[in-house]
Formats: C-alpha cells, structure tokens, sequence
C-alpha cells in the first residue's frame, strides 16, 4: 500500500547532506583569527582597497583555476549580479532580457540601475532562455542579457553571442549553479562579458555566503571592483573618468569567508564528478518510466547537476504532477515540485512598483509599457507549474542502492496511478 494511504514507506533511511566542511577549512579559519585581521579592505584610493591577503590570493586563484584574466570576489552573487549591471554602464530607459525561471536575483539586479527586464521564454528540454526568443524581444533600448546557467548546464552562450555581437548588446552569465561545466571546452562563467558565480552555502562549494564576478576586460575588472568598495569615494583618487553607476557599494567579502573559498576551490572537480556519476546512476535507473524525462545535456557542454530536474508527463499515469509528487514523499523522499514561479508573476511586477514614482516601469525614462501578463513565457509556466520536479537526492551522500530504493519508490507510485486518480479527484471535491 502507498505510505500516503497508510502504508511502509520505500525509503527508510535519512540522507546526509554532501557537506564539503573539513579540517582544512578549519584550519584556514584559525589561521586568520590569529592573524587578528578579518578584514583589511579601505574604502579609500590604495592597494587596501582592493581587500586583505585572503580576498586577493582568492581572486587570483579564481582567475587562474577558471582561465580569465579577472576574478573579483564579493559578499554574495547577488552583489556580483548587481555590481555587473552597473559596471556595464546600464542605466535608465535600458532594458535588459532576462530569464523567468531563476533565483531572482538575477532578474532584479537589473532594477538596481532602474533599467526594466524584459522575460524571453526558456528551451523546453534543456530550460536555459531560449535565444530565439531573445532575439525577437531586442530593440533599440536592449543593452544586455542575463543568461542563467540553470539547474547546472551551460545556456547556450554560442548563439545567444552571435545575437549579443549582432545587436551591440553585453552579456551577463549568472553561473551559480554550473561552476566546473564547460560549453565548448571552456568553462562556464566565463562566456560572458561577465560571469557571476556563487559561494552560498547551497552552492557546489561555498564558504556560507559569498560570490566571485570574473571578466577578461581590464575596464570591467576595474569597475567591478571600484563598486565593490564604496566607489564614490575612490574614483577621485584614481582619476577615473567615468562616474556612471559609481556609487559604490560595500560587497566586500570578509578574510574568514576567503580563507574558506580557498580551501573549497580544489574540491569542486572532486564533487562535480561525484555528481556526475550520481546523475549517470539516476537517468539509467529511472529512463525506463515513460512518464518521466531525464536531464537533457546541450551538445558539446557537460553538465554538474546543480539540481538533477525530471519533467514529468501527467498524460501517461492521469494524476497531477503536484498528485505524484505528494505521494513520492509520503514514500521517504523530499521531492520538489517547480522550481521558482515565473519572476515576473510577482507582486513587484505584476504591480509594476520597485521605486517611488513608478521607477523604473512608468517615470519618464521608460521608452515603452513593458507589461507582464500571465502567459508571458508559456513554456516556464508550463515547466513550473505542471511538469518539472526534483527529488533531491544528488545532494546528498548517496549511494547505488539509494538510486535502486528512488526507482523502487516511484515505480511504486506509478502501480497505485489508478487509486491516485480517485484521490485527486475527491480532493478536488473537498475544496
């Protein structure tokens, strides 16, 4: 019997989280507490400006380990995202194309400068923004993209530069959840203008909270790390030029949070390949049910499995996703259901209010009504809504057997499609 109707769950044991935390960081971090310094950025012209001994090896070993010349580390990839939007010079009246499917950070750090996001659809199968779609939103007033490395693939950074290049347009690749997946032999995060990746402490690696914003261009680097710490205040003694979006900020990240990133960095090969191997155990285990799609990889990229996502066909079992998934759970499991609504179903813009006087929507800059209707990007609702969801299981310490147990567990799921459906419908009745 189902566990949801009373019966033995399938999984019985408690998964353990794949913490990377080991002796390692530890002693990095009382190093740095006997150093009494935890944290030596000056928000002042000078070489502390650019941080302490920690923050600086980081950049550099960042830069080296990804291949770019520029790595710039700050407090979290949300102020990568918006330190990037401004370092590009985007401002009011611009607008940006964005992805719906994503943390939001990477669609509202475009309104940090009052420029307005603009949602393109995403591709079906492999769910990063779908070029095709972006291009028929360019105009005049498009000045960048922000393309989300999602669920941990590569978008495809090929076409969507063709478009960039055609249309004079930079672009922002948001590679939290991909760092060590390659497009094309070169890693992701550093296909873009600038890439922005992530140290939280969901993250492959992570040191709690942080992120590092990498790019090849020197004026970039510069700029990135000026708003970084506090740039109105240095930009004079440097005798930069340019003080469009030089209001600085402080995103500066601590010595302690350093020293952890620097001891996590030579461990992200070893948990990507772990997950692959995870992965490659899981689409063999559960490709033999005809409701379910394995993780598509784009051609000529590898995928790290940030998250191992499933669409599910509701057509094949006649029961919900969100029916299917309940039941999953009752068997031991902590599956999720969509990933994040469309960013653009929220309140802020669904009631088009970010700033006081309707910036940047309706003051004076905007160029046109960017509206933002339900069925916008139908494909991501679609997704969310009704088709992908994830059984969490990659994150942990699993094991082969593990794999066996999840396919147990939904195949047992599958049997019961038809007392589902009577269940589903009296819930439906109860409502």
């Amino acid at each position: 019997m189902l566990a949801l109707f009373g019966g033995q769950p399938t999984n019985q044991r408690t998964l353990v989280w794949n913490s990377l935390i080991g002796e390692e960081e530890k002693r990095a971090v009382m190093e740095v507490l006997d150093s009494k310094v935890l944290s030596d950025f000056y928000g002042s012209p000078g070489d502390r400006c650019l941080g302490g001994k920690k923050v600086k090896e980081l950049d550099r070993r960042w830069a080296e380990y990804f291949g770019c010349r520029y790595a710039i580390s700050m407090n979290s990839a949300t102020s990568c995202l918006f330190a990037a939007v401004a370092a590009l010079g985007i401002g009011p009246g611009d607008e940006v194309i964005v992805a719906p499917l994503t943390m939001s950070a990477s669609v509202v750090c475009v309104l940090g400068c009052n420029a307005i996001p603009v949602f393109a659809d995403l591709e079906p199968n492999l769910f990063c923004i779908d070029p095709i779609a972006v291009e028929k939103l360019v105009t005049p007033r498009t000045k960048a993209i922000v393309a989300v490395d999602l669920f941990g693939q590569p978008a495809n950074l090929a076409h969507l530069r063709e478009i960039a290049t055609r249309h004079n347009l930079t672009i922002i690749e948001d590679c939290a959840q991909a760092p060590g997946a390659t497009f094309n032999g070169h890693y992701a995060g550093t296909l873009g203008d600038i890439g922005v990746f992530s140290l939280n402490c969901h993250k492959a690696i992570q040191c709690g909270e942080g992120g590092i914003a990498v790019t090849n261009s020197e004026d970039l680097a510069l700029r990135l790390q000026l708003i970084r710490n506090h740039a109105e205040a240095v930009v004079e003694g440097l005798g930069y030029p340019d003080l469009a979006n030089m209001i600085g900020q402080n995103y500066r990240l601590t010595e302690i949070q350093a020293a952890i990133a620097l001891e996590q960095l030579p461990k992200l090969q070893g948990i990507t390949q772990y997950k692959r191997d995870m992965a490659a155990l899981l689409d063999e285990q559960l490709s033999e049910f005809p409701f379910l799609t394995t993780p598509t990889t784009r051609a000529n990229c590898s995928h790290v499995y940030y998250l191992y996502v499933l669409k599910y066909d509701a057509a094949v079992l006649g029961i919900h996703r969100n029916t299917f998934v309940k039941a999953l759970n009752a068997e031991g499991y902590n599956a999720s259901f969509g990933y994040v609504k469309p960013i653009y179903l929220l309140p802020l813009f669904q009631q088009k209010t970010a700033y006081a006087g309707g910036c940047p929507f309706t003051c004076t800059d905007a160029g046109r009504n960017v509206t933002y209707p339900r069925g916008l990007c139908p494909i991501s609702e679609q997704l969310h809504f009704n088709e992908l969801f994830y059984p969490n299981v990659i994150r942990y310490k699993i094991t082969a057997e593990d794999v066996k147990t999840l396919g147990a567990a939904i195949a047992k799921v599958a049997s019961y499609s038809n007392q589902l459906q009577e269940y589903e419908r009296r819930q439906s009745e109860s409502v």
